[in-house]
């Protein structure tokens, strides 16, 4: 099975997981903070959006809540992602988001590098 990642509107969605990696980082603040959202499907049928937050370089803390539909999950995916880009979570590159963790003072120095 390849690993491509789809869209949550794509039919071919129960092979695949939809992902969103975004980040959090004010060094004034001491602040390093990861929120990756996912949409994956269920054994019966449905999806289920998993939610993945924390500090840069832990495990974080998940939930994980169940829908009927792809479309139902997307829903609620693309409102999570409004909501946390309102609250400064910013897009990283896709090498970072296929890590399972990010390492943080890698993260900060790209970020001083960018500018």
């Amino acid at each position: 099975m390849d690993r491509q990642m789809v869209s949550a509107h794509d039919p071919a969605m129960d092979a695949k997981a939809d992902i969103m990696l975004l980040y959090r980082i004010d060094p004034s603040r001491n602040m390093a903070r990861f929120y990756r959202l996912s949409i994956q499907p269920t054994l019966f049928g449905g999806s289920s959006l998993v939610r993945n937050w924390g500090r840069i370089g832990t495990e974080g803390r998940l939930t994980v809540e169940l829908f009927d539909t792809p479309g139902e999950a997307a829903v609620a995916y693309e409102r999570m992602a409004v909501r946390k880009l309102r609250r400064g979570y910013r897009y990283e590159s896709a090498t970072c988001a296929t890590q399972g963790t990010v390492d943080a003072a890698r993260h900060l120095d790209r970020l001083e590098h960018s500018d």
